[in-house]
């Protein structure tokens, strides 16, 4: 196959994850990246090679007519006008999860993906973790019966260094935490379970990081993380402005009939996320989500809580995120290339970020239901469809 030269916007941070895709040796390339830091496309051009674009205007990245996809990895609420730019350029697009931090924002995503007929795929790399495919594997199999309820405890130990330090701390970048850091566990809920949700009840509140010492808004942020940091309230070098919740709750009714629930703190001493999902033959549980933990399964009435009926032990695998990341890109390349159906969809993606905005809002407005808008049924059909007319 001919050379697949490919282009990051957001080289920095997050965009280090398309180096999964630089294989000079075989026939994936980087070519280009921009970032508006040049300290990140110093290391981007050591990763890649002298000979790479770069620069800090995006825009100019697209006019290389001879890159075939570009990876989008820049801040949240960048998202929907880099994506879209990108696909009316004519580009694939790797868009990293959240897809954008309002519904408006996905659905124009979509709409331009299908005006354009460039193809749109969504970063959603717990669909890739090792744990949660067996999940998968084990609840598709019907050992445990029909799905009817589920729920994930999501604690964050890190929470005050990676979101109240920068810009995920203001609602204006990143309208909560319960999209932005639960999309990805929405999304896992809505994909195990078989099901999107059609309706929310959302509570939370700002009840730690409020009382924390405040960096100058002079100051850049710094969102690395460090275990010394904790506990919270003795810390200082927070965000001048905190206006989202650490720590918030959704009750999700699925269109399917099913229940869910998710719940995160960002200021536990511990990381870990805890998916329970119960059918109508038994239950399923993970102990740790990366790298050696257990699935374990109940089929048996009486069964103890810490005598599981089942227990698959797994075992760490090579590459980021429990290799995740190095199996979602190479899913984004045979999809691009091959056109062979990956694990993550758009359309899930818009309604995990759907389901995280009207949470935050129903919060935000005396715990109000509110119902998820339905995606436009072309475009429904369209991505159904695999992006195939």
């Amino acid at each position: 196959m001919k050379l697949f030269k490919i282009g990051v916007i957001g080289a920095g941070g997050r965009g280090w994850l398309a180096q999964c895709a630089h294989k000079p040796e075989g026939d994936t390339r980087l070519v280009a990246g921009v970032d508006v830091k040049p300290a990140a496309l110093e290391k981007f051009q050591e990763r890649v090679g002298g000979d790479a674009f770069v620069g800090d205007d995006y825009r100019e990245l697209l006019k290389i007519a001879d890159i075939e996809a570009v990876f989008v990895t820049t801040p949240d609420y960048l998202h929907e006008e880099h994506a879209c730019a990108a696909l009316e350029a004519g580009k694939a697009v790797y868009l990293e999860k959240p897809m954008a931090i309002t519904i408006e924002g996905c659905d124009r995503i979509l709409k331009t993906a299908y005006e354009t007929g460039s193809k749109l795929y969504l970063g959603h790399n717990m669909r890739y973790f090792p744990a949660i495919l067996k999940m998968k594997e084990v609840i598709d199999s019907g050992l445990i019966g029909e799905i009817q309820a589920g729920w994930c405890r999501h604690f964050i130990a890190y929470g005050g260094d990676a979101y109240f330090r920068d810009w995920h701390s203001e609602q204006q970048y990143s309208t909560g935490l319960l999209l932005q850091k639960g999309a990805h566990d929405i999304d896992v809920m809505h994909w195990l379970m078989g099901g999107y949700t059609k309706r929310v009840v959302g509570m939370g509140r700002l009840s730690v990081y409020d009382k924390c010492a405040r960096r100058d808004p002079d100051v850049p942020g710094n969102a690395s993380w460090k275990n010394s940091q904790w506990p919270p309230l003795e810390q200082s070098g927070f965000s001048p402005v905190i206006d989202v919740e650490d720590h918030n709750m959704v009750m999700m009714q699925l269109d399917n009939g099913a229940q869910a629930s998710y719940v995160q703190c960002h200021y536990t001493p511990d990381s870990e996320r805890n998916y329970t999902f119960i059918g109508t033959h038994g239950r399923i549980e993970n102990i740790g989500d990366g790298g050696r933990c257990q699935i374990q399964v109940w089929t048996q009435r009486g069964s103890a809580r810490l005598d599981p009926d089942i227990i698959y032990q797994l075992k760490p695998v090579e590459g980021t995120h429990g290799g995740s990341d190095p199996a979602i890109v190479q899913a984004f390349i045979d999809f691009v290339r091959e056109g062979k159906t990956p694990n993550t969809s758009p359309i899930a993606a818009r309604n995990a970020v759907a389901a995280g905005v009207l949470a935050h809002r129903s919060m935000r407005e005396g715990c109000t239901p509110f119902d998820i808008p339905p995606v436009d049924k072309k475009l429904l059909d369209y991505f159904n469809n695999g992006q195939k007319r």
